[in-house]
């Protein structure tokens, strides 16, 4: 079952949500019984690929261009500058918080933005604190996130090139709000490779495999 994905029902009510009458899966995707069900009421008719489970999106079609972003009071600024940004790039942008300058946790709201990646609501995510480095071990203990804190254009490039990240974090107070965009833009550009990459993020999941409960 390692690096396999798992098609739930929350996943077949995000299609229904969005219109969809049917959504494309990886071949050896696991269904649950009760996903299967609940797309035949709905009228979802379940399709299947020939990509595999780790090159293929954690979210249905309708959620690919929605973008996930998050920051503790350190990155509220950033945060608020990127989401007109963002949207201007063609995203869709959901805002998990924080809403202010007010201290708080980054854990917190770095997990917002990995639950919501994990549970296909979004194509990507993005945190910002004051370094990156935090927000980035939060999100990688969430299963089927794999985030990747990048201080430049390229680190932004081979994360999703090589490692198909689906969440990056950034920092505030160790990078420019331009570099920061340009960080971006490469990350959201670039497209997982696979090929000779492939047999590594498998072995990425068989090591998240066995540490999950």
């Amino acid at each position: 079952m390692a690096g396999k994905k798992l098609i739930n029902e929350a996943f077949i009510l995000d299609a229904v949500a969005t219109g969809e009458t049917s959504l494309t899966v990886p071949r050896d995707a696991i269904l649950s019984p009760l996903a299967r069900d609940t797309a035949r009421e709905r009228g979802i008719t379940i399709l299947f690929s020939d990509v595999p489970s780790s090159m293929a999106s954690s979210a249905p079609a309708s959620a690919a261009r929605v973008i996930a972003i998050g920051s503790d009071h350190g990155g509220f600024d950033y945060k608020e500058t990127l989401i007109p940004f963002l949207k201007d790039l063609d995203w869709k942008v959901v805002d998990v918080g924080t809403d202010s300058h007010r201290s708080c946790d980054y854990p917190d709201f770095a997990y917002a933005v990995g639950k919501m990646v994990a549970e296909g609501r979004a194509g990507i995510g993005l945190m910002i604190d004051g370094v990156g480095v935090g927000s980035a071990i939060v999100c990688n203990k969430i299963r089927g996130v794999r985030a990747a804190c990048a201080c430049n254009e390229f680190a932004a490039w081979s994360a999703r090139a090589h490692n198909n990240a689906n969440v990056l974090t950034l920092g505030s107070r160790s990078m420019g709000i331009e570099v920061c965009k340009r960080i971006i833009s490469t990350f959201l550009e670039t497209k997982y490779e696979g090929g000779r990459h492939e047999r590594r993020v498998r072995k990425m999941q068989d090591v998240e495999d066995r540490y999950s409960k």
